[in-house]
């Protein structure tokens, strides 16, 4: 049998291979931690500062590798927005679920000392509007898992086994758990804004100040970095600032 001819029988079975992202779609690659809910019994509960930086780390390493507009994380998950324009891989949908999580978990891997995985999705919209739409959803799951777990862990805290905190909590209002933290001492609203709103990551220019040997004169050059926001402002006014980081450069 010939080669070329056993490879395009090959290449047939490669089924997936050509699906493309949408043209013209804004784009949003998901990561999250795959067994994580076993593997962060070793960091602190409710929150741990050391496993938010390692997934800012991962965020920050996605939008970098993917040039995205706006990279969000929250719990064990990354959001990474991609502009209707990003070409990478021919737009295709398996290279990018592929690379996605494999940066995510090389990314978080190395800064832990230890193996983890990711798995990825991607989510499609039409304009900013749907994206802005996604990400104030994705926050929203960021303050109901924040009131969640900040509840939970002070059950536990009491002496209250898994089954007894978890019963007690079954049914009960964003209020009642918000009072119940009252009365352990627990302000939930004075909380660091990123436990209870995620962490934001996008680029902004800067000047960066140097020097030309040449001319032997100081200069300033304006530079792009990556900003990391751990102070997201929230419901209309996170809205707004999406709205405006997204449109530039569109």
């Amino acid at each position: 049998m010939l080669y070329d001819d056993l490879e395009a029988r090959m290449r047939t079975g490669e089924r997936f291979h050509d699906l493309r992202l949408e043209a013209g779609a804004w784009a949003i690659v998901r990561v999250d931690g795959r067994g994580f809910s076993r593997y962060t019994e070793r960091y602190g509960k409710p929150f741990d500062e050391r496993f938010s930086t390692l997934m800012t780390g991962a965020a920050r390493a996605l939008l970098e590798e993917f040039g995205g507009r706006y990279a969000y994380t929250e719990s064990d998950e990354v959001s990474v927005v991609l502009a209707p324009a990003f070409a990478m891989f021919g737009r295709g949908l398996q290279k990018l679920l592929s690379v996605s999580a494999a940066v995510a978990a090389s990314t978080f891997t190395h800064e832990a000392g230890e193996p983890v995985q990711f798995d990825s999705r991607v989510w499609l919209g039409a304009d900013v509007e749907d994206v802005v739409d996604y990400l104030s959803w994705r926050q929203a799951d960021a303050a109901r898992c924040a009131l969640n777990g900040w509840s939970y862990w002070t059950l536990r805290g009491t002496g209250r086994s898994q089954r007894e905190a978890a019963q007690a909590l079954e049914r009960t209002s964003v209020a009642e758990k918000s009072a119940l933290l009252s009365r352990h001492g627990v302000d939930f609203d004075a909380l660091p804004a990123w436990q209870r709103r995620g962490v934001g990551l996008w680029w902004e220019n800067h000047d960066h100040p140097g020097h030309d040997p040449i001319r032997g004169v100081d200069v300033v050059t304006r530079r792009r970095r990556v900003r990391v926001e751990r102070d997201l402002p929230m419901k209309d006014d996170y809205r707004r600032l999406l709205a405006r980081l997204l449109n530039e450069g569109t």
